[in-house]
């Protein structure tokens, strides 16, 4: 399966890039965005910048593409946007605030009701 080896490729290069509290969350059948979302953080904008270039450089390499980036030039929150896989590093005070983990870990209303 293509999202799996993106998936292990993207989570090999944030490791090696020493980015902190990476997750990765299934969202197959949750979105047609793509069938998972990693959430990770850096340091610093250097470091969130830092991250993002290895990644990128990384997945260009091993052939995965065309990539889709956004947020690059300032570096608080960059989407890296691997078709299947989305890939969010933020400095950690941004990633407090959005909080999109939380959002996309969420039980979907209709099981919650299911279960009632």
């Amino acid at each position: 399966m293509l999202s799996g080896r993106t998936l292990e490729a993207v989570l090999a290069s944030l490791d090696d890039s020493k980015a902190e509290e990476t997750i990765a969350i299934d969202i197959t059948g949750k979105s047609s965005l793509g069938d998972h979302m990693v959430v990770t953080s850096g340091r610093s904008n250097r470091h969130v910048g830092a991250i993002a270039d290895h990644l990128i450089r990384d997945l260009k390499e091993r052939g995965f593409g065309p990539l889709k980036v956004e947020g690059l030039p300032h570096c608080d929150w960059v989407l890296i946007d691997c078709g299947e896989v989305i890939v969010h590093i933020f400095r950690p005070e941004v990633r407090s605030f959005y909080n999109i983990e939380k959002m996309w870990m969420a039980e979907p209303a209709a099981d919650l009701l299911a279960r009632a």
